[in-house]
């Protein structure tokens, strides 16, 4: 029989086995101003270890808890997206509904992604895809009711990986 978790414990859930690895600390900053790099691993680690493979993708969740249907379908994921200007540039600021803050079926951060693109084809610029994933794994996670993502399109693309590790804000902390 599938075993389902409230929300709240599921939560905490992924947290603790972000904690366990030694990566809660370095994504409880993404989208927070950061001074200095990330905090090192756990003794016995190397950096190359702890932001190997879990960096790249989400914790991964007993089968149990992802939905083999999509519990959202049709539903927004994305409420309004909202263009502003910051001291460093342009910043689109990204406003998930209940749903895209829930959701943890497979494909849902694509179709949000395409919801954030219909709603202001400008967001559509290098590494401003790579920001938002990062968003929608991390930040959902261990900020789960930040009012709102900010993607900045002045950042580096970098790739994922090195987005995930520069806490979702590439070429430096937010300001």
């Amino acid at each position: 029989m599938a075993q389902r978790y409230p929300q709240g414990l599921r939560t905490r859930r992924r947290a603790a086995v972000l904690l366990a690895a030694g990566l809660l600390p370095s994504v409880v900053a993404c989208g927070a101003d950061a001074s200095g790099p990330p905090p090192s691993p756990t003794a016995g680690t190397t950096t190359a270890t702890a932001f190997s493979s879990a960096a790249v993708s989400p914790v991964s969740t007993p089968q149990a808890a992802v939905p083999s249907v999509d519990p959202y379908a049709g539903r927004p994921l994305i409420d309004h997206v909202t263009w502003t200007e910051t001291i460093d540039g342009p910043r689109l600021l990204v406003f998930p509904t209940q749903a895209g803050r829930r959701t943890t079926f497979t494909g849902s951060d694509e179709r949000a992604w395409q919801e954030v693109v219909d709603r202001s084809a400008d967001a559509d610029a290098p590494g401003m895809r790579d920001q938002f994933v990062c968003h929608w794994a991390w930040a959902r996670l261990v900020q789960p009711d930040k009012p709102s993502w900010n993607l900045e399109p002045w950042r580096p693309a970098v790739g994922y990986q090195a987005t995930v590790e520069a806490r979702c804000n590439p070429g430096g902390p937010e300001r």
